[in-house]
């Protein structure tokens, strides 16, 4: 199924789906982002190619990727969307594109699979990631609810927080 893509509440921003030639942009934004665990440059190809319906681009008015989401559809929870990762280029943060990236992504998920919830972990000094998460919540008049789900004991190395699962839903119709 081809979306057209959404504009963002950035000028020239565009939101759509991945492409198997993003993959090496959303590597440079994970890299630059300064929070997310950095995959291979490898990954983020396969990512583009096998969980492109999963995944929403930010494109500048060039076309060259600004931002991303990256998620999948849980096998065994139906109707569940974890996003993996949210990153946003330094020049386009704090200016919404997070949150249409998200809302972009989970209306896609919603109108092709059906959606109830969405999950996602977000370590405790991740404040930006909390924000954009209880903000999604929010219009979506949905519950969040927080626990940890992998103890920093769980990481083989030292260091890593604790990844704490923010699970929103079930999920509304997001406010006018």
């Amino acid at each position: 199924m081809t979306t057209a893509p959404l504009t963002s509440p950035v000028d020239g921003v565009t939101i759509g789906p991945a492409r198997v030639a993003d993959g090496a942009d959303l590597w440079r934004i994970a890299r630059g982002s300064g929070e997310l665990d950095l995959n291979s440059p490898y990954s983020y190809l396969l990512w583009c190619r096998d969980f492109a319906d999963t995944t929403a681009v930010a494109r500048d008015a060039s076309g060259r990727p600004v931002g991303f989401v990256t998620g999948y559809l849980r096998p065994d929870a139906p109707g569940t969307l974890f996003v993996w990762q949210v990153a946003v280029e330094g020049s386009h943060r704090g200016t919404g594109v997070a949150g249409t990236l998200l809302d972009a992504l989970s209306d896609r998920v919603a109108a092709e699979h059906g959606l109830h919830r969405i999950e996602a972990t977000v370590t405790p000094g991740n404040l930006a990631s909390d924000r954009l998460f209880r903000s999604y919540a929010r219009r979506h008049r949905a519950d969040l609810t927080q626990e940890v789900l992998f103890p920093a004991a769980a990481f083989p190395t030292a260091g890593h927080e604790s990844e704490v699962l923010y699970r929103i839903g079930p999920l509304g119709s997001p406010e006018a």
